[in-house]
């Protein structure tokens, strides 16, 4: 059978795990029991943030042909997965919004696709939705492709009209909407080459993902780059980090326990594997993301997979606050250092460094969201822990010069919040690349920005937007150091009383700013409970309880009206966190505090 294999890019939300899942129902990849919305989203975050964040495998056969589909991260925080993977693919399919044209993330993975020498098929997806200007997107996407140096076979690109949603594609705008994406698939056979690879060459194989089974151990994903792979086969393991191939470690001999190849959402046990193939293995207890697999004696490393450097770091710690280990399974450090651990293995685009305090990590990742991701899932499995601000990754270049990470920031603005984002960004050193307005009453504004500027951005673009503004960014370069940038512009109510808060104390504290609990919620000294309506930080009491009298005056019994509490989601609370602030972490709840819980203690450290 002869074997495709593609790649599937896009923005987060321009329909690419829709599309997907329209390819694996046609094809009957998958059952009625196993189809729902957005098939290959197994990752419970993954649900609920709507956006791919691990890299997947599936296959599905179409017309006799085995098509393997490796399903890619649209988020640029989560490159590390992208670049990974995208070595085992020999096309890949670029779904862009027929509304939005090419965002920042597409750059980054049509980037990495065409360094690679991929000549990719252009999929203008949501042709049917209203404002949608397919003709305008496909003359972005080939400035996108000139803009990235491809060379005029990759400009020379087929183009696909699409409706993810409604499971159909056309060649040409012209046509009436389709009854399914036969045009689609038939275009991957004819423009994406047949894999051409050696049987009969000595076995390579790079592993590009790691899984793990209760039953088998770990699982090792990848692509036979050359030769066969059979049940039993006993196999060598060259480290990724290793040159010499002649190191005694490589005489170790393992066996091939479990072969498995990819149909739809299951993995299919097969007796054996041929070059070009996507397959998964099991039989290495210590297989890592890069090596390669070969046969005794005849060792052939693979080129090691390249990860950019991460951009922003944080500090993960044990949980010191009042209330640490009443909510958390895992509290000890060595509970936290053993999850990182395990971390790195699969995580390519992380990095962990010791500190001098042996309670705190530094974690250094590709952005927030990469980060949070991991608080988050620790979190679910029922880790507490603590962290603090994110941090930009500072460097020098040969002349000294003090180099920090910049990205480049793409916004879908209403026209009448345009002047007061502009002007916030300018005040956070950002430059101005382009504005252009859109007849639908949206402006598209990019700009450069230091990512010590987009920390803590997000939340104030929402708000500021009122939910109808769309950012994304991707990293773009490391320069200059822009200087001091301003931080949040408000302080925060502090809570100087441990106890549970009262709807009294909490009526009178809302006169000085916004509230982020409720009454009846456990506080404690130096916990922050509000935003403060100015720029200093405000200490208050909100358990004060409302003092009983035998002398009842007009005015005693007033009725007590609070304002609903502003509630942060994690991502919103990294967010608001200044330089002396942390953030407790645990199962059940997300408590914002001081890093000196003591006010005599912070005044001193001011």
């Amino acid at each position: 059978m002869e074997i495709r294999n593609i790649a599937i890019i896009a923005h987060v939300d321009h329909g690419k795990t829709t599309l997907l899942d329209g390819i694996l129902r046609q094809t009957g990849a998958v059952t009625a029991k196993e189809d729902t919305d957005r098939i290959m989203d197994s990752n419970d975050l993954e649900k609920e943030k709507g956006i791919t964040i691990k890299a997947k495998n599936t296959a599905v056969v179409y017309k006799g042909t085995r098509i393997n589909v490796v399903d890619t991260p649209g988020h640029a925080d989560f490159g590390g997965e992208v670049e990974r993977v995208l070595s085992t693919a020999d096309s890949c399919l670029l779904l862009v919004d027929a509304f939005d044209g090419p965002m920042p993330q597409t750059r980054f993975v049509l980037g990495k696709s065409l360094q690679l020498g991929h000549k990719p098929i252009l999929v203008i997806n949501k042709i049917d939705r209203p404002g949608a200007r397919p003709e305008a997107v496909v003359d972005m996407a080939f400035d996108l492709f000139s803009d990235l140096g491809a060379t005029d076979e990759q400009l020379d690109f087929p183009i696909v009209y699409a409706s993810a949603k409604q499971g159909w594609a056309v060649h040409r705008l012209s046509e009436s909407p389709g009854t399914n994406l036969d045009p689609l698939l038939d275009t991957v056979l004819s423009h994406v080459p047949p894999v051409q690879a050696d049987n009969e060459a000595p076995l390579q194989f790079q592993v590009t993902s790691l899984d793990y089974n209760d039953y088998v151990g770990r699982i090792a994903v990848g692509k036979i780059y050359a030769g066969k792979m059979a049940l039993g086969m006993n196999v060598i393991q060259l480290a990724a980090k290793k040159t010499d191939t002649s190191a005694p470690a490589d005489t170790t001999l393992f066996r091939i326990t479990k072969l498995y190849n990819f149909e739809g959402l299951k993995r299919n046990e097969v007796n054996t594997a041929e070059a070009g193939d996507i397959i998964a293995i099991a039989g290495l207890p210590d297989v890592f993301i890069g090596d390669t697999i070969c046969e005794p004696g005849k060792p052939a490393p693979r080129p090691a997979i390249e990860v950019e450097e991460p951009t922003v770091s944080m500090y993960f710690m044990v949980n010191n606050s009042p209330f640490a280990g009443k909510e958390g399974k895992f509290v000890t450090t060595r509970n936290i250092r053993e999850r990182l651990d395990r971390e790195l293995e699969t995580n390519v685009a992380m990095r962990l460094e010791e500190t001098e305090d042996k309670d705190r990590f530094k974690v250094l990742g590709r952005g927030e969201l990469h980060l949070s991701v991991l608080i988050e899932t620790m979190r679910r499995e029922g880790f507490e822990i603590q962290v603090s601000r994110p941090e930009v990754i500072l460097k020098s270049n040969e002349q000294g010069q003090k180099l920090e990470p910049y990205e480049y920031l793409v916004m879908d603005i209403p026209d009448q919040f345009t002047g007061q984002i502009i002007s916030e960004l300018n005040r956070r050193k950002g430059e101005l690349q382009l504005m252009d307005a859109h007849p639908s009453g949206m402006t598209r504004v990019e700009f450069v920005i230091p990512t010590r500027g987009i920390i803590g951005f997000r939340g104030y673009f929402i708000s500021e937007t009122r939910g109808e503004g769309v950012m994304s960014s991707r990293f773009l370069r490391f320069d200059v150091y822009k200087g001091d940038i301003p931080g949040r512009k408000n302080g925060a109510l502090i809570s100087m009383d441990s106890g549970e808060s009262t709807a009294y104390a909490l009526w009178k504290i809302q006169e000085r700013g916004e509230l982020v609990i409720g009454p009846n919620t456990a506080v404690y000294p130096g916990m922050i409970i509000g935003i403060h309506s100015r720029e200093n930080d405000l200490e208050v009491n909100p358990v004060k309880e409302k003092k009983l009298s035998n002398v009842r005056s007009s005015g005693a019994d007033e009725a007590i009206r609070l304002i609903p509490p502003r509630k942060f989601s994690l991502e919103q609370n990294i967010e608001f966190l200044d330089d002396d602030e942390l953030l407790e972490v645990t199962p059940q709840s997300l408590r914002l505090r001081k890093k000196y819980l003591d006010a005599n203690m912070r005044k001193r450290n001011k």
